[in-house]
């Protein structure tokens, strides 16, 4: 079966793409709007960009034209913070994604906690055991062919770190994926968590 995608809607090229590119790890985004209300929100259009600097990508997708308040805060005051979401966090994360007005903080539906950060004004969610603070490095529109921005693309520069003790081998430096037990995303409703894992061995 072959489709040409210029051809296809914009949900069923979505269709196609979500439940192609599996699985998808998930940014759960915080940020500060201009009336200081904190926004909460979860994107699995989210990769690593670059070690040096240390930088990764947020698609945030518009929604009838309009950013939405993820990224017009981080636009606004160039800060974010991005949680690793774990197996005990999807439900209250799922809450999040609800749309709310902008003078609404998506955190008071859930049972999030939340840690003030000295220097940093975008607080973090104390139940996450991997934080990225973080601020924008660039900034790219995506436009379809009627030249309508769709959704907004952030570049993130990680300018700290905040891990949970037991996530890390002290020893080597490394992060331990089981004790983070991540989640991502599938197609539809569906995720998924760490399954099997298994190791090959890259030619020199």
């Amino acid at each position: 079966m072959k489709y040409l995608a210029n051809e296809l809607s914009q949900k069923e090229n979505y269709k196609f793409l979500s439940g192609a590119i599996i699985p998808r790890p998930i940014a759960f985004v915080t940020t500060v709007s201009e009336e200081g209300v904190v926004n909460a929100a979860p994107f699995s259009f989210f990769n690593i960009v670059s070690s040096d600097p240390p930088v990764v990508s947020i698609s945030v997708q518009r929604q009838n034209g309009e950013m939405k308040d993820t990224a017009r805060n981080a636009l606004a005051n160039g800060e974010l913070v991005i949680h690793i979401v774990s197996e005990d966090m999807v439900e209250d994360v799922n809450k999040t994604a609800a749309s709310l007005p902008k003078n609404e903080s998506e955190l008071t539906e859930t049972n999030f906690h939340l840690l003030e950060e000295e220097n940093f004004t975008v607080p973090r969610i104390a139940e996450a055991k991997l934080k990225l603070a973080a601020t924008v490095f660039n900034t790219l529109p995506i436009q379809n062919d009627a030249g309508e921005t769709i959704a907004d693309l952030i570049l993130a520069r990680i300018v700290q770190y905040d891990f949970n003790d037991e996530i890390v081998d002290q020893e080597k430096g490394y992060l331990l994926a089981e004790e983070i037990h991540p989640v991502s995303r599938l197609a539809g409703n569906d995720y998924a968590k760490l399954g099997e894992t298994f190791v090959v061995t890259r030619p020199e």
